[in-house]
């Protein structure tokens, strides 16, 4: 290769890529892409080929670049080259890569000069390139010839862009240095793209093939036309040099020479030649990995700190040792029971805020979901008459009774206290559910010793199946307690007499305490479900429950009273959910078929979850609103209700038992609802966090050895190597990057220049940068201006090496003849050795010479200086 340069940036970026996959992933630096524009046959190709350092691309005169050429260069340890068009194959000889180009490019576009916008895909691999993405593009041609189309100008302007307008491609404008560069089309499209300049190299071709006598060292110094960063010379091989095969080495060293003997270029041949070129676009490449590296430390940095806690527990982990096994089992157990009381119990750290868990939901189960099971036990009025009056008349038996008899009392109570078994049995049901859940989620930090967490799992869930027989069995017990003895002593008890002056009405809402009050049973957001879009559709409400109505309000300021519901015949039915909502529904209606809110016979109330819809059904239980029976039992029901009648005596006395019963129901509830949560806590879940505090570490022990127990998952132990790997790479990785930070240098951007003239050539060509010399005139006779010289008188110029490095004088303005005194040795024409070093004093400035070819423009004759405008 001959890109040195390139191959110095290998390493560097190896480096990183090497960094970022031994921690898993890919280091994207993106590194721009090179395109080069230009005229055709300006040595487009030849300028690509000399960066690369490879000798591959089809040569000629005319239009040889008919394709765009899209060359990928990859790194690889092995040097070889395939195309997109046929991957199968591999070419290592590069005299085949330029043959399968030329046969491509005619495959598409035929033999006769067509162009073609599809480009050819290669793939370079080798050991002395970086990633890099490189474009020759077709030569700005604008007359058609062959089978070209007649806009072919426009055509591969178009392509052009395409390619260049991408915000990270580098563009080589080339142009030769034997044409105007005024007229560069290159150097117009790279305006276009690129107004600042700060991606635009200007590349001057063919400086060895201008005429005898000119240079181009006004352009190359960046006076005459000048680009942001400037303009670049390189001398590359001929056609007579391509087809005698000369090696691209012995070219550069050429060039090399070309500019070292050269008057006018070699006291800059430092920054010339295409070594000079290499080392330029090398150095943007470094200037954008090294703006790559901010973001990519910061993206380690946070990845180091976020694994250095949990490294810090590895650093002297040793697997097999006794002493860590011992004191890790203590600290997991300690830190179970922890975990479990502060779920249970309550804690102020490390909140869950999605979701209720632990003893959040045992306690819903105690006081929505347990009174919601005794109120739904609620019997039909019906079916409660029915029952007392058959239980008065069989205590009768022939006989026709005179007064209420207690037993009926008493059979009815236990009755209804036999009920209560189910829902306490159910509740005992749901906390166990509940706490195994806890105890599942407390034991997911054991995950990494699966042993020990299978058994602390099994353990503690085996006590508090034990314990659920003991609960259930104090509960059972409590019940058979209730009903061994009637206490009709008891101070809520209402009593024979207050019995038999309550009035029907006023019982209806039995399940209500502190009759006289107005109790607010609920409050929450509920949306109106079941409104049409032609008056509003769905909307949101803030409700409010009381004993005696439901009400809704705009918000939970509750100003602004939307409606007021009385609770009176209404009752609870289920909704399915609709097929587009994900709320969950229920509906309130009128058991006498009336409307419930305005034209609704029903309103349908949706919540977000299940659990709501079921609290805000035990709320309107309370609130004696009650869940709809099914349509057969009412049927039974009424079948049987015809299949007697009632006496007034007799109903007299169902309705006093009726009244007592209620009574004495609502206080055996009462104490029931005080006692379960009572009876739960203290024989299963005190004894549940007891057990686990005291106990739970001797029942591990007692089932197997501590080395089996804390015989670390395979998933764990590779989750621990990866860890300790991936700490170790990002840190290497981070070294890395210093390391390239120190070891690289940035170079600034280039200021802006006056480049106006990119716009302005349309009104005027300046001189062209091609400048003659003494070869024009006759031997041994100076140089003058011709005509008259306007302004000012002229001042003598400093004698020295500073004058041929001075500003170029405005246009049409006459050059003082001083300038000519200067004593560099490199400034003075080698055609004519004998030539006067300096004018003459004696003779004036305006002396009058010979015009020179071109007597249509006005010509500046200064040996050492550069070119003046029109």
């Amino acid at each position: 290769m001959g890109n040195r340069g390139m191959e110095e940036l290998i390493p560097l970026v190896n480096k990183l890529q090497d960094a970022f996959s031994s921690i898993g992933q890919s280091c994207h630096l993106d590194l721009p892409q090179i395109a080069v524009v230009g005229g055709q046959s300006a040595g487009k190709s030849s300028v690509l080929e000399n960066f690369v350092g490879r000798d591959f691309l089809p040569r000629g005169s005319g239009i040889v670049t008919r394709r765009p050429l899209i060359l990928q260069l990859i790194f690889s340890k092995t040097e070889y080259a395939e195309f997109l068009h046929c991957k199968s194959k591999k070419f290592t000889d590069f005299d085949e890569v330029r043959q399968e180009i030329e046969a491509e490019t005619d495959r598409v576009t035929g033999t006769n000069k067509g162009i073609s916008p599809v480009p050819i895909n290669l793939r370079v691999y080798s050991p002395h390139v970086l990633n890099l993405t490189l474009i020759d593009l077709p030569g700005i041609t604008k007359v058609p010839v062959g089978d070209q189309p007649p806009d072919i100008e426009y055509q591969i302007k178009d392509m052009i862009l395409q390619f260049i307008s991408r915000e990270s491609s580098l563009i080589l404008a080339v142009t030769p240095a034997n044409m105007d560069l005024a007229n560069s089309d290159a150097l117009k499209l790279a305006k276009e793209v690129d107004p600042q300049g700060l991606r635009t190299i200007g590349v001057i071709t063919k400086l060895d093939l201008m005429d005898e006598g000119t240079d181009a060292r006004d352009v190359l110094e960046n006076k005459l036309l000048p680009l942001r960063r400037g303009y670049i010379g390189v001398v590359n091989r001929s056609q007579k040099d391509i087809e005698g095969k000369k090696d691209i080495r012995a070219a550069l060293a050429a060039e090399r020479k070309f500019f070292l003997s050269h008057p006018a270029y070699r006291h800059m041949a430092d920054r010339m030649g295409t070594p000079h070129l290499q080392k330029t676009l090398n150095q943007q490449l470094t200037n954008h990995i090294r703006e790559s590296l901010p973001t990519l430390r910061s993206k380690l940095q946070s990845q180091l700190l976020s694994l250095e806690k949990e490294v810090e527990e590895y650093k002297n982990f040793r697997p097999d040792d006794p002493t860590r096994k011992t004191k890790a089992l203590l600290q997991m157990v300690q830190q179970f029971g922890v975990d479990f009381e502060k779920r249970i119990e309550g804690s102020g750290d490390q909140v869950d805020t999605l979701e209720l868990s632990g003893g959040a939901r045992i306690n819903r189960i105690f006081h929505e979901r347990f009174p919601f099971e005794l109120v739904k036990m609620e019997f039909d009025e019906k079916d409660l008459r029915r029952e007392i009056s058959y239980a008065i008349k069989n205590i009768h038996g022939v006989r026709t009774g005179l007064f209420t008899p207690d037993l009926a009392f008493e059979a009815i109570v236990k009755k209804q206290v036999v009920k209560l078994k189910e829902p306490c049995l159910k509740c005992v049901d749901l906390v166990i559910q509940e706490l195994i859940n806890t105890v599942r989620q407390c034991t997911s930090k054991l995950s990494s010793y699966p042993r020990l967490r299978e058994e602390t799992e099994r353990i503690v869930t085996t006590y508090i199946r034990e314990r659920e027989g003991r609960t259930k069995d104090q509960i059972l017990l409590l019940i058979d307690i209730e009903q061994s003895y009637i206490n009709t002593n008891h101070e809520d008890f209402i009593g024979f007499a207050n019995a038999q002056q309550r009035s029907t009405q006023l019982n209806k809402k039995r399940a209500i305490p502190n009759q006289g009050e107005i109790l607010v049973i609920r409050k929450g957001w509920l949306t109106i479900n079941n409104i049409s879009l032609m008056k509003g559709g769905s909307k949101e409400y803030w409700f409010v429950l009381t004993a005696e109505s439901l009400s809704w309000y705009k918000d939970e300021e509750e100003k602004e009273k939307k409606y007021m519901l009385p609770l009176d015949n209404l009752k609870i039915r289920d909704v399915e959910k609709g097929f587009m909502s994900n709320k969950h529904v229920f509906a309130i209606f009128n058991t006498e078929q009336r409307n419930v809110y305005k034209d609704l016979r029903q309103i349908e109330l949706a919540c977000e979850s299940q659990e709501e819809v079921d609290s805000w059904k035990a709320s309107f239980l309370r609130a004696g609103v009650y869940p709809e029976k099914d349509q057969a039992e009412n049927e039974d029901g009424g079948v049987q209700e015809n299949t007697f009648s009632m006496d007034p005596q007799l109903e007299r006395q169902v309705e006093t038992i009726r009244n007592l019963v209620d009574s004495y129901v609502a206080i055996i509830n009462k104490s029931i609802r005080d006692l379960m949560p009572k009876t739960i806590m203290h024989l299963m879940i005190n004894n549940t966090k007891a057990f686990i505090h005291h106990e739970l570490l001797a029942y591990l022990y007692s089932s197997a050895d501590q080395t089996s127990l804390m015989e670390e998952s395979a998933e764990q132990a590779q989750r621990r190597d990866d860890m300790l790997r991936m700490y170790h790479a990002l840190k290497e990785a981070l070294n890395i990057i210093g390391d390239i930070s120190t070891s690289t240098v940035s170079t600034p951007v280039p200021p802006p220049v006056d480049d106006t003239w990119l716009q302005s050539t349309s009104n005027h060509s300046p001189t062209p940068q091609r400048r003659p010399v003494s070869s024009v005139h006759p031997p041994g006779r100076p140089p003058a201006v011709r005509g008259p010289t306007p302004g000012p008188p002229l001042m003598p110029v400093p004698v020295g090496p500073a004058a041929s490095f001075s500003a170029p004088p405005i246009p049409s303005r006459p050059i003082p003849q001083s300038v000519f005194a200067n004593n560099d040795p490199f400034l003075a024409p080698p055609q004519i050795p004998s030539r006067p070093a300096r004018i003459p004093p004696g003779i004036p400035p305006g002396v009058p010479r010979r015009p020179p070819a071109a007597p249509s423009r006005p010509t500046i004759i200064r040996p050492a200086e550069p070119s003046l405008l029109d």
